[in-house]
């Protein structure tokens, strides 16, 4: 009898993984999980998104800039949280939204924030000299380009775009913010709408002589900025009739106890 065949296991050579040969390099740092299986699927489909979702890079003065907004912020709530970086802020943010008795007054402290972070002479210079430039259009193009330039380690990447003002001509003095990470990291409507979007309005009419219409998109967490447009009486706004968003911990809560689904779907109750 002839001696069986040794069978040997196959061989796997070393070349590099498929990942790095068809990604980009920026993408082979990524890890994806490819499988039969549901969970597989949910895993690569996780990735896919993680892929998509805009990221900012911090830059040199990102860090004054975030210490500087937790400071005013801080010193208007008289609270500071023990997390460090924009965890913190945003708990203070909350804190200052819960420290109103009523909408009015959260958007009076937030706008006192926000005077605070300039020298006051210059904001009235800016109201009195640049403002009624070119019907303000010249003023509403500078703002713009100013908070994509500043703002972004707060709201993430944004850019300027185009958008038709009042009298119907088209004008760069938009900002469109692709993924509001204010929004997303505290994951409520009220603290967008209470300590940002109209506290924010506010302060550009007010104190710069620039109006300003901000429409935030609570479905992708996007946001656009427009200067040089008026925004409606707070009490006309459609905003305030939003319900509170899905990943909201508030709302977690009153879905639990609503008895129907009006209840349920019903207006953010801090708005």
């Amino acid at each position: 009898m002839e001696p069986l065949g040794v069978v040997r296991a196959p061989i796997i050579s070393s070349f590099p993984p498929w990942n790095s040969l068809l990604l980009p390099k920026r993408l082979q740092s990524h890890r994806f999980c490819v499988s039969c299986t549901s969970s597989g699927s949910r895993s690569v489909e996780h990735a896919k998104t993680a892929a998509s979702t805009p990221e900012y890079k911090p830059g040199v003065f990102d860090d004054l800039f975030l210490n500087l907004f937790r400071n005013k912020l801080v010193a208007e709530v008289g609270w500071d949280s023990n997390k460090p970086g924009y965890d913190g802020l945003i708990e203070v943010a909350n804190h200052l939204m819960m420290k109103g008795r009523t909408r009015a007054d959260t958007i009076e402290a937030a706008v006192r924030v926000l005077r605070s972070l300039f020298p006051p002479f210059l904001l009235e210079l800016y109201k009195i000299l640049v403002a009624p430039i070119g019907g303000g259009k010249v003023a509403a193009m500078m703002v713009a380009r100013v908070t994509a330039l500043t703002c972004q380690w707060l709201m993430g990447p944004c850019k300027v775009n185009s958008v038709d003002l009042d009298n119907g001509v088209s004008c760069s003095s938009g900002v469109y913010v692709e993924r509001c990470k204010y929004l997303e990291e505290s994951k409520c409507a009220s603290i967008c709408i209470n300590t940002c979007k109209f506290p924010t309005q506010t302060f550009f009419m007010d104190h710069m002589g620039v109006p300003l219409l901000m429409e935030p998109n609570f479905s992708d967490y996007s946001c656009q900025f427009k200067f040089g447009v008026l925004p409606p009486q707070p009490e006309d706004d459609s905003i305030l009739k939003e319900p509170c968003l899905e990943a909201c911990p508030h709302a977690v809560k009153r879905r639990v106890v609503a008895r129907n689904i009006d209840e349920a779907q019903a207006p953010c109750p801090k708005i």
